[in-house]
């Protein structure tokens, strides 16, 4: 019987159920996850539309298990004719005596630079009153100046900018208070003329920067930017010592890391992953956060990461073995050791491999759709196992169209996959891999 290929731009299989998502519109960079009682409350930059014109709100989500999203009104709108008349851009969120105060980037599109903004929350996060500037805007040497972070350490509040200068390059711009209002100006926290580290560009500026403290370490974490080529990818590096950034996704489609540097879990990460097709081939919405991801650092200095543990809840049942197993759009499969090939077959001329071999890790997609719209490649990564972790060799995540795999050594790629042939689909995979349905 011949299936029928479902049009990719309106495929209801391709919508992720248990990834943040708006049910229309565009959403991108995460913002100011922020635990209060029993809630965690996740911002993301969004539009209502797909309309690039419309300025970006803070859309917000909360859940108690990290897993299971309700989706609210927009927590924050531009003014206008106010600080942020074209859009409320990144940003993060802390507790100021009880309240949530969230700091963001207020966006005039005739300003050069977007304004470091303030605003406080006197309804439990659901809405931020009115915004007012706190930090001055940069030299005329700076070519960008964007998405503030403040987090408190010794005693004090620190406030991080990412900037990039026309002679200095990448940089963290950093600032202190005492009472979250009045900030002084401290210097650069880190910086890096543009290069190429481990093969990836190290940007002529650095967005979105995240400060995180493991093992009494202080990480950044930092999304590489040009101004010709627009986003590349999220780095880190230990700011305390010679600046050497490496990657913290393998895959495709991560960008825009949002950090809580403390939670139920320890320190996380959440991540924006963008569309991975061609903009004529998107329907009435775009955008996704990325599961949560417990971090730590490897015996390199590199950013290791696991989905949150709570991600086992959203399993259907015990697992089976993966082996001849059928699927709708939500699974997980599991490779406890070993090597060989998990294949997502979504029919005779659709599919998706996750290899395990030796070392590495490598996700194909080549011939994951028959849509003009997709991308198609590869993605690898090495030093990808750790047997004596007790974690599996991979866990493999689809949600619709979304593809997050994580290794037993803490390494991730996170990707997007665009079957145009509807459920059910086939799992090939190693005799000792285990499948589960997930179900929200």
């Amino acid at each position: 019987m011949t299936q029928v290929q479902a049009d990719p731009r309106t495929a209801a299989h391709l919508r992720p159920a248990f990834h943040v998502r708006p049910p229309r519109g565009y959403l991108n960079d995460p913002n100011g996850p922020i635990e209060v009682d029993d809630d965690v409350h996740l911002y993301f930059q969004s539009r209502p539309t797909l309309d690039m014109h419309v300025p970006v709100e803070w859309g917000h989500a909360t859940s108690t298990d990290y897993v299971r999203w309700t989706l609210h009104r927009p927590a924050m709108a531009p003014l206008p004719g106010g600080p942020d008349t074209d859009g409320c851009w990144s940003g993060n969120t802390v507790l100021d005596g009880g309240r949530i105060r969230a700091y963001y980037s207020g966006r005039i599109d005739e300003s050069p630079y977007q304004s470091v903004l303030t605003a406080v929350s006197d309804d439990g996060g659901r809405s931020f009153g009115p915004a007012r500037q706190v930090v001055p805007d940069p030299a005329d040497d700076a070519i960008m100046f964007r998405d503030p972070f403040v987090w408190q350490e010794n005693g004090s509040w620190w406030l991080a900018v990412g900037a990039g200068y026309a002679d200095r390059g990448a940089s963290i711009t950093l600032y202190r208070s005492s009472d979250l209002r009045d900030w002084t100006y401290v210097g650069p926290l880190a910086e890096l003329p543009r290069g190429v580290a481990g093969g990836e560009d190290t940007g002529a500026a650095w967005e979105c920067p995240q400060l995180l403290t493991i093992d009494n370490r202080r990480i950044a974490v930092v999304a590489s930017w040009s101004p010709e080529s627009g986003p590349a990818e999220v780095l880190s590096f230990d700011v305390d010592v010679p600046v050497t950034p490496q990657r913290v996704d393998h895959g495709t489609n991560f960008y825009a890391a949002s950090a809580m540097r403390d939670s139920r879990f320890g320190p996380l990460l959440f991540g924006w992953l963008t569309e991975g097709r061609d903009r004529d081939g998107w329907d009435d919405w775009a955008g996704v956060i990325s599961l949560p991801r417990v971090v730590w650092l490897g015996a390199d200095s590199s950013l290791r990461s696991a989905p949150v543990p709570t991600v086992d809840t959203l399993r259907t049942g015990p697992g089976v073995p993966a082996d001849g197993c059928t699927t709708g759009p939500q699974c997980e499969i599991a490779v406890p050791e070993g090597s060989g090939q998990v294949i997502i077959r979504f029919s005779d001329h659709e599919r998706v491999v996750i290899e395990l071999d030796a070392d590495t890790l490598t996700i194909d997609r080549t011939e994951a759709s028959l849509s003009p719209y997709a991308h198609r490649d590869r993605m690898q990564v090495s030093d990808a196992f750790d047997p004596g972790s007790g974690r599996p060799a991979a866990r493999i995540f689809l949600d619709g169209s979304v593809l997050e795999v994580f290794t037993s050594a803490g390494r991730v790629l996170s990707t997007r996959v665009y079957p145009t042939t509807p459920p059910i689909w086939r799992v090939e995979a190693p005799h000792n891999a285990h499948f589960w349905t997930l179900d929200r």
